[in-house]
């Protein structure tokens, strides 16, 4: 089984069960850690209590995590699909849970091209503005200026803007191509 990195389609999928099977885990080991320390020692008060509570802190990220992640979902096979075959001078990420300290946002997927970054959000809680305002606001403090930024609910205006950048690609030389490498690794660390 090949690991699946941060952008590529089925990330969120995979990190919602890893999250889950190592908080059952870890949790697992607190409640072992608690009964062995009474078993032993007959009492509550004991080192393995305080072990225990102690042992509750990584369990508990990893729960919270999971939560955080529960309602999102991966893209679809068909989606996925139809933008590698629409989008394929492009560079892509998928499966995004783009996050501000006042919103997560998931976007299903981005594409991006010399100065513009184009994306598809699938969910309707996603705020197009403000998730597009923050990718351009960090680009922006990162030294790439002049970036259009775009979010569509709208999947098949999303498509149609995604032929068209495509189709551009094509005609252009791709020079850019490490510089917008490094613009989607620089939008994957606004993502979870």
């Amino acid at each position: 089984m090949t690991k699946i990195e941060k952008g590529e389609p089925g990330y969120i999928k995979v990190r919602k069960t890893r999250y889950l099977a190592w908080a059952a885990a870890e949790f697992a080991i607190v409640i072992a850690v608690l009964v062995l320390g009474y078993m032993q020692t007959g009492s509550k008060m004991s080192l393995f209590t305080i072990v225990a509570v102690l042992g509750c802190l990584p369990a508990s990220k990893m729960l919270v995590e999971y939560i955080t992640m529960a309602p999102h979902k991966s893209i679809d096979l068909e989606t996925y699909r139809e933008l590698e075959e629409k989008a394929g001078l492009l560079v892509r990420a998928y499966d995004l849970i783009i996050t501000s300290t006042e919103k997560v946002m998931p976007v299903t997927a981005l594409v991006l091209s010399g100065h513009v970054v184009c994306g598809y959000a699938k969910s309707e809680k996603t705020d197009e503005v403000r998730c597009a305002r923050l990718i351009k606001d960090v680009l922006k403090q990162n030294g790439y200026d002049k970036m259009t930024v775009k979010i569509f609910h709208d999947y098949n205006a999303f498509l149609a803007r995604v032929e068209g950048m495509n189709n551009i690609a094509a005609v252009e030389k791709k020079e850019s191509r490490k510089r917008e490498r490094n613009i989607r690794a620089l939008i994957l660390t606004l993502s979870m």
